[in-house]
């Protein structure tokens, strides 16, 4: 990483590229993007905006469910709060107009590391799954019958690293058999919570998702999501191809030393 700020509880945003439109960034698990207008907390916006001043003011701001505005200054894509890994932040008007179409028309490419329950039958897959809103919860989405609302186009291909059919690594409890599979993931587009809502709907939910998947046991030693955004390509708005890895943070490197053989 070329450098690291902090926010003001110590969390750590890596900055791997520092271009004239865009910075590329690492966004450590546990941190929320941008305000969500209800909890005061740190963002990765306003820890960004207080290095970078000039993206205050970049991008469109959005609206929580009672209708306030919400700023997302620079924000051309989003990782949850308790995903970790690469983004690209805007720091001019026509950076952001220009990802945002990027983004739209699918020319960037993103790969994930997931670790999902149970042990996925193909080597290589795509889940083509329309995503609605959950009939059950207002904060969850759904890729399964009964989905409410629009339904939005989502697709996720994807390809098995290992699998790991361990039972006896931890104590078996709530009838859930303890096996795992490692994945890397490639997502064509960008809906919320897409990858945790396709594995759900294909009975294989992420290790640690307490939205998605709530009667599971912790596991691996995650206290939070196992999604990692690995890496990122693009072309940028003067027309250079980019490429930027995030390194796998500690609880990853932890779990795949411990539990898996690559």
């Amino acid at each position: 990483m070329n450098k690291v700020i902090r926010t003001e509880k110590g969390l750590e945003i890596g900055i791997l590229a520092e271009e004239r439109d865009f910075l590329v960034v690492y966004k450590p698990a546990g941190l929320v993007v941008h305000s969500d207008g209800k909890t005061k907390e740190d963002t990765l916006c306003d820890t960004l905006v207080a290095s970078y001043p000039e993206i205050k003011g970049v991008g469109e701001p959005g609206r929580s469910p009672t209708g306030e505005v919400l700023d997302r200054p620079g924000i051309v894509h989003r990782l949850d709060r308790d995903t970790s890994g690469v983004m690209i932040v805007a720091r001019t008007q026509e950076a952001f107009e220009y990802f945002k179409i990027q983004f739209q028309e699918k020319n960037i490419r993103k790969t994930y590391n997931v670790i999902v329950w149970g042990l996925v039958k193909l080597d290589k897959g795509v889940i083509d799954r329309p995503i609605g809103r959950s009939k059950s919860d207002f904060r969850k989405w759904s890729a399964e019958r009964f989905a409410r609302g629009e339904l939005r186009e989502a697709i996720t291909e994807y390809k098995v690293i290992q699998r790991l059919d361990d039972p006896n690594h931890s104590p078996k409890r709530n009838n859930i058999k303890k096996a795992f599979t490692l994945l890397e993931v490639y997502p064509k587009t960008g809906r919320t919570h897409q990858i945790r809502v396709h594995f759900k709907a294909i009975n294989h939910p992420v290790v640690g998702d307490t939205l998605y998947a709530p009667n599971h046991p912790e596991a691996l030693g995650f206290k939070r999501l196992a999604l990692h955004a690995r890496y990122i390509r693009f072309v940028s708005p003067n027309g250079e191809r980019h490429e930027y890895e995030a390194p796998l943070p500690e609880d990853f490197n932890q779990a795949i030393s411990s539990y898996f053989t690559i």
